[in-house]
C-alpha cells in the first residue's frame, strides 16, 4: 500500500492512499460471495445462482461495499504508516476506483500541533491571603435570616428592602409599548428584579399613591425598540410590606442543622467553617485561573479547527441545558446559539486542553487514587444518601474517568504553582468571592 502525505498549510494534511489492485479484487470477490450465499433470484434456489448472474445483479453494489470496507480498513493502517496524528474525523474523496485496478483516495484532515513547552518556572502567581473575620460570619448569618424572612403590611412609605405590589403602564413618547404593562406585580425593592429607576421610583410612596417614574433602558437592553431610551411609567402602588427577620432560636438552629445546645455560638462556628471552605475553594480557583492563563500566554500554538468545532457543539449543549431547553434539531439549535457565541471560548478551551495534556505527558502525571476517592466523597457528601452516590459513580466508568480527569487537572495546576514565582496579596473574603463571581459570569 502506497501512502504519501502533503502539508498544504498549517495543521492541514492531505494523505493520498493507493490500495493494490489484487487487494481490491479480493475485497470485491468476498462481497460477491456474501451476496451469492443469500441472494434470492427467480428460477434459482438460494445460493445456487450462477456467478455471471450474481455479477450482473450485484456487481456494482459489491464493488461499492468493498470500497467502503477497504477505506475503513486501510485508513488506520495508512495513518500508522505515515506516522501522523489526526485531530478529528477526515474528509475522504475517492480519486480512482475501477474494477481490476488500484483504489486511490485522499484523506483530508488536521493534525495535533507539536508543542514545545516553555520553562514552567517563568510563571508568576499572586496568591490571595484571606482571613475569615467575625464580620464575614455576621454577614452570612444575616443572609440566612433574610432567606427565612416574612413580610407583613406596613402603614408607611416604601423603603429599600420592602416588598411592594404595583400596577404599571409604560409609555414611550406618549405611546404604550408591548411588554410595558403589568398588573399586581410584586417585587422587593433593591433586589434588582426590575430596572433600577422603576424600583427606586417607588421609594417614598405609600399604598394607594399613583405617580409617574422616568425609566432609562440600558444600551444593551434585549428589546431593540427600547435600547437607550427613556420611558415614562404610570405606577399605582397597591401594597407595601415590611420584612421581619427571624430570631436565632431553637427552630432557626434546627433548620440549619446547627447544634441547638451550642446555641448561636455553635451556629457561628459552623458558619465560619463553611466560609473557610468557600475561601479555600476561592483561593484555589484564583491560583488555577492565573496558572492556566499564563501557561496559555507563554505557549501560543495552532489549534485544530476540527476540535474547535466539536467544542462549540459541547458549549452549545451546555448553554441549552442551563436554560432548561431540551435537545432540539441541530439547525434550530444553531439558530438560537450561533457558532460565533462560543468560538473564542472554544478555541481557548481546546488550546488549554492540548497544553494540559502536554504537561501531563512531559511530567508523567498520573491520577492520584486517594485524591479521586476524596473528590468522590466531596460530591457524595452533598446528598442525603452518600453511599448510593458513591456506588452510582463507581458503576459508571465514564463518570469515574471524568472525576479522574478533574483530579489530574488539579495536579497540573499544583505543579505549575509549585514551579512559579509566588507572591502573596491580602484580600478580604468579599473581595475574593466577588472576583470569583465576576469571573463566573464573564
Amino acid at each position: 500500500m502506497e501512502v504519501n502525505v502533503e502539508a498544504p498549510g498549517g495543521l492541514r494534511r492531505q494523505m493520498r492512499v493507493r490500495v493494490p489492485a489484487d487487494r481490491v479484487t479480493r475485497a470485491v470477490e468476498d462481497r460477491l460471495k456474501r451476496y451469492a450465499s443469500r441472494a434470492k433470484l427467480p428460477g434459482f434456489r438460494p445460493g445456487k445462482a450462477p456467478r455471471k448472474v450474481i455479477e450482473q445483479q450485484f456487481g456494482d453494489s459489491a464493488r461499492f461495499d468493498a470500497v467502503s470496507d477497504l477505506i475503513q480498513q486501510t485508513y488506520p493502517e495508512a495513518i500508522s504508516q505515515a506516522g501522523v496524528n489526526p485531530a478529528g474525523q477526515p474528509k475522504i474523496d475517492v480519486t480512482a476506483e475501477k474494477l481490476g485496478d488500484v483504489l486511490e483516495y485522499v484523506a483530508d484532515f488536521e493534525v495535533y500541533p507539536e508543542i514545545a513547552l516553555q520553562a514552567l518556572d517563568t510563571l508568576t502567581i499572586e496568591k490571595p491571603v484571606v482571613e475569615v473575620s467575625e464580620a464575614d460570619v455576621d454577614r452570612l448569618i444575616e443572609n440566612l435570616r433574610k432567606a427565612r424572612r416574612t413580610f407583613s403590611d406596613a402603614e408607611r412609605a416604601a423603603a429599600s428592602g420592602d416588598r411592594v405590589t404595583i400596577d404599571f403602564l409604560g409609555r414611550l413618547e406618549g405611546e404604550a409599548f408591548p411588554g410595558g404593562e403589568g398588573k399586581d406585580v410584586t417585587f422587593e425593592i433593591g433586589a434588582s428584579q426590575f430596572l433600577p429607576d422603576l424600583e427606586n421610583g417607588v421609594v417614598g410612596h405609600s399604598a394607594g399613591d399613583s405617580f409617574t417614574v422616568d425609566v432609562a433602558f440600558p444600551e444593551d437592553y434585549r428589546a431593540e425598540n427600547l435600547k437607550g431610551k427613556t420611558a415614562q411609567f404610570e405606577v399605582t402602588l397597591k401594597k407595601v410590606e415590611a420584612a421581619s427577620l427571624p430570631q436565632i432560636d431553637a427552630e432557626f438552629l434546627k433548620a440549619h442543622n446547627a447544634d441547638e445546645a451550642a446555641g448561636e455560638a455553635g451556629l457561628r462556628e459552623k458558619c465560619k467553617a463553611a466560609l473557610e471552605k468557600e475561601r479555600d475553594k476561592g483561593i484555589q480557583a484564583r491560583l488555577k485561573e492565573q496558572a492556566l492563563n499564563q501557561l496559555l500566554d507563554a505557549n501560543p500554538h495552532e489549534v485544530p479547527q476540527a476540535l474547535v468545532t466539536q467544542e462549540i457543539a459541547r458549549l452549545r449543549q451546555e448553554a441549552a441545558a442551563r436554560m432548561g431547553l431540551r435537545e432540539q434539531d441541530q439547525e434550530r439549535m444553531q439558530g438560537m446559539f450561533p457558532d460565533e457565541m462560543f468560538t473564542e471560548n472554544a478555541k481557548r478551551r481546546v488550546s488549554l486542553g492540548l497544553l494540559i495534556n502536554e504537561v501531563i505527558s512531559s511530567k508523567q502525571i498520573k491520577p492520584d487514587a486517594e485524591r479521586v476517592e476524596q473528590a468522590l466523597g466531596n460530591i457524595a457528601a452533598d446528598y442525603e444518601e452518600p453511599e448510593q452516590v458513591r456506588a452510582y459513580y463507581r458503576s459508571r466508568p465514564d463518570m469515574m474517568q471524568g472525576l479522574a480527569a478533574m483530579v489530574v487537572e488539579d495536579q497540573v495546576v499544583e505543579l505549575l504553582v509549585a514551579a512559579a514565582k509566588v507572591t502573596e496579596k491580602s484580600l478580604t473574603l468579599e473581595e475574593l468571592l466577588n472576583t470569583q463571581r465576576a469571573a463566573a459570569q464573564a
